[in-house]
């Protein structure tokens, strides 16, 4: 099955020449722009701006979500789907209400997804199914780039994928993936990668073509 590939904006393009960086990752045929946004309480970093998700937003008609690592998320559903983002992730533990944010967004009429955390149990994942399109599993524990990634995630997405069955959703990974976890997890049943700090971070915009090509090489072609 061909996979989606999602390139991080946070830890892999140059805040420099953001504009600059979007409109090659566009024109390299990424499927999904993926902006992580933190608070500092969360998790002990700070990223994107709302003036970042616009910048994003004015440079592409390709798909937007925001990886939302804040506390109380669903305060800013609203801020979010009028910047124009496309899917929206919330980390369950950082909510007190999540179905009430997961129904918030949709309701907005954007997809829904759950960012799951190395030590969050799926069994607390499956209670949110039914209100959720989207299924983020993090290969590392939110917060920072360059982490490697922590083996025993292989069996939380085995878990996942078991669920798949009675209930529709995408499932994509995110954290510590590189080329070599490409290859390791493209068998399994997931739909995508976020591609960041060990896949795009160490090129420049006039390679983004090649790069994505050797993904959808290894991948079995374009989603």
């Amino acid at each position: 099955m061909a996979k989606l590939i999602c390139p991080s904006i946070f830890n892999s393009v140059s805040f420099d020449y953001l504009r600059d960086a979007v409109l090659a990752l566009d024109a390299a045929d990424t499927d999904i722009f993926h902006l992580d946004v933190m608070d500092g309480s969360f998790v002990q970093n700070f990223a994107l701006s709302p003036q970042d998700i616009t910048t994003v937003r004015n440079n592409t008609k390709k798909l937007i979500d925001v990886h939302l690592m804040i506390n109380n998320p669903g305060r800013y559903v609203d801020l979010f789907a009028d910047l124009g983002v496309d899917i929206i992730y919330v980390h369950p533990e950082a909510e007190v209400h999540t179905t009430r944010t997961l129904d918030a967004i949709r309701k907005r009429g954007r997809k829904s997804g759950i960012a799951v955390s190395p030590g969050f149990p799926v069994a607390a994942v499956e209670e949110l199914m039914p209100l959720v399109d989207y299924i983020m599993v993090m290969g590392v524990n939110p917060g920072f780039a360059g982490q490697k990634f922590i083996d025993h995630v292989e069996h939380k997405i085995a878990r996942l994928s078991a669920l798949r069955n009675r209930f529709d959703f995408k499932m994509i990974l995110d954290g510590g993936v590189s080329f070599a976890t490409i290859e390791r997890f493209n068998a399994m049943d997931l739909d995508g990668f976020i591609a960041g700090f060990d896949v795009i971070s160490k090129h420049k915009p006039p390679e983004y073509r090649d790069i994505f090509d050797q993904f959808r090489q290894m991948v079995g072609g374009k989603a």
